[in-house]
């Protein structure tokens, strides 16, 4: 057998085995429109989370009590966020640093020493579930500087996490954990919920 004949045939058994692995449930569109439902945690996959509309993690990068973080700030400016690197990304209000603000949040949790307090914050680290938390004033919040607004559809992903806005809130998601948060002032889920797939 020729080396010619033979590398030909080593392409065709790797095309029919590259076909074959890539075969898979097909999406059919019958033209019916989607039933409508209320927002719901998202279903836990293990597909990657969209990468559209990513912004320069540089232009929200700044430091926060020497710290370093990328911060920024919902379109509306009720919402202050922040990653910090490999750590944890989170959100609370911008105009009180006592309440969380969201509808549903529960009253207390309990704190490090397990007194019960009210929480300010929806946070995500880099493992284990998204949760509410107390955190302090200076928290998400950059030295110097007004924090950069993270527009409608747009993802911020650095250092280990990622947020995005959408017109269903805020979400946050470790990439390690793949644990994340998604609020607003109307209520929360404690998963990531991608943007939505361009039509």
């Amino acid at each position: 057998m020729s080396v010619n004949r033979y590398a030909a045939m080593v392409a065709l058994a790797i095309a029919a085995q590259v076909l074959t692995a890539c075969a898979g449930d097909r999406i059919v569109d019958d033209g019916a429109a989607p039933s409508q439902s209320p927002v719901q945690a998202a279903p836990t996959t293990t597909a990657r989370p969209s990468n559209a509309n990513l912004v320069n993690a540089f232009d929200f990068y700044a430091q926060s009590g020497g710290d370093p973080g990328y911060f920024f700030t919902s379109p509306s400016g009720a919402w202050r966020c922040a990653i910090i690197p490999h750590e944890q990304a989170g959100c609370r209000s911008a105009k009180s640093t006592a309440a969380i603000g969201v509808k549903g949040a529960p009253e207390t949790i309990a704190d490090a020493t397990g007194t019960q307090v009210p929480p300010n914050a929806l946070v995500v680290g880099s493992t284990g579930d998204a949760s509410f938390a107390k955190v302090d004033a200076t928290a998400f919040v950059r030295d110097a500087g007004p924090d950069q607004t993270l527009q409608f559809g747009q993802i911020l992903a650095a250092a280990g996490f990622r947020c995005n806005v959408q017109d269903l809130g805020i979400s946050c998601r470790s990439d390690t954990s793949t644990s994340g948060f998604t609020f607003s002032g109307d209520g929360f889920t404690l998963s990531y919920t991608d943007l939505p797939a361009a039509p």
